[in-house]
């Protein structure tokens, strides 16, 4: 082959290649897969919606949703968060089947603080309508420098929060103890930013100030891979997704290690622990990871 046309069909090829990664890749734009769900005037699009633009000001928070629902999967972010002093702010990434009585959810929940202080993250889970499983986690690094990768990883065996692929938290499937296991039931994926200078800071003692307002959230790479519902009736059992192999049933011995690290050098609160809320220990907190 001449060298003229052998770099032809390697520039060609080079082509096909990137056209492939960019059909089955994540979305080239926020609005593909998400929807505003609460006062679009504050969110706003940037580089042609490939990243967006959360804004909590007095008047109003706002949030976006997946334009599906999904069972199973892998779903991620990368967020940076409101720099200097956001006490009193919540910026949530979240999974939520929206129903009532009997809801799953799986939760970030980034607790904003006062200039200088640790960013607090608190995931919780809700299986079968029961929550009230909190963990607190200070966060190793200034959220608001630079984007950082949240992902909630859900299949038949367990659930694992990570932090740029560091696991923070992981939920095991113990049906076979009787506890409950979101398996059942779709959930979208959703994110808000809103004012919780009830709760969210030093348990509400530390309020919002408002002077320092507008507060502002980014957001890019958005990544869904799961089962969508309505879709394939069979996707959601099949054991062949990627999500369920065997190297997805529990931590590898790296993510073990550092799943050890952070819980004990950044985990501050832990429901499982809490002898004051729970005298009994919870079943699922006596799982092995």
């Amino acid at each position: 082959m001449g060298m003229g046309l052998r770099n032809g069909f390697l520039l060609i090829l080079s082509c096909v290649v990137t056209l492939s990664l960019s059909v089955l890749g994540r979305p080239a734009t926020f609005l593909e897969d998400f929807r505003i769900t609460w006062s679009d005037s504050h969110i706003r699009q940037i580089d042609g919606g490939r990243a967006i633009q959360l804004v909590l000001d007095q008047n109003s928070g706002c949030g976006f949703a997946s334009k599906r629902q999904y069972l199973f999967g892998r779903v991620s972010m990368k967020i940076k968060l409101i720099p200097g002093d956001s006490a009193g702010t919540v910026t949530a990434f979240y999974m939520n089947s929206v129903t009532d009585a009997v809801r799953d959810e799986l939760d970030f929940e980034f607790l904003g603080n006062r200039t200088g202080q640790p960013y607090t993250v608190q995931t919780n889970i809700y299986a079968h309508g029961k929550g009230d499983r909190e963990q607190r986690v200070n966060l190793w690094f200034d959220p608001a420098a630079d984007f950082h990768t949240y992902s909630i990883m859900w299949n038949h065996h367990q659930i694992v929060f990570y932090i740029d692929e560091v696991p923070i938290r992981v939920y095991k499937n113990n049906e076979a103890r009787n506890i409950p296991y979101p398996k059942l039931q779709p959930m979208g994926v959703y994110s808000t930013l809103w004012e919780a200078d009830d709760w969210a800071t030093r348990g509400g003692l530390e309020k919002i100030d408002w002077t320092k307002a507008p507060f502002l959230a980014y957001y890019k790479d958005f990544d869904i891979e799961g089962c969508p519902v309505p879709g394939p009736v069979n996707c959601a059992t099949n054991s062949r997704n990627w999500w369920e192999g065997t190297a997805y049933q529990a931590l590898n011995a790296m993510e073990a290690k550092r799943y050890r690290w952070v819980r004990m050098n950044h985990v501050i609160y832990d429901y499982c622990t809490d002898k004051s809320r729970y005298p009994v220990t919870p079943p699922e907190c006596m799982s092995i990871i």
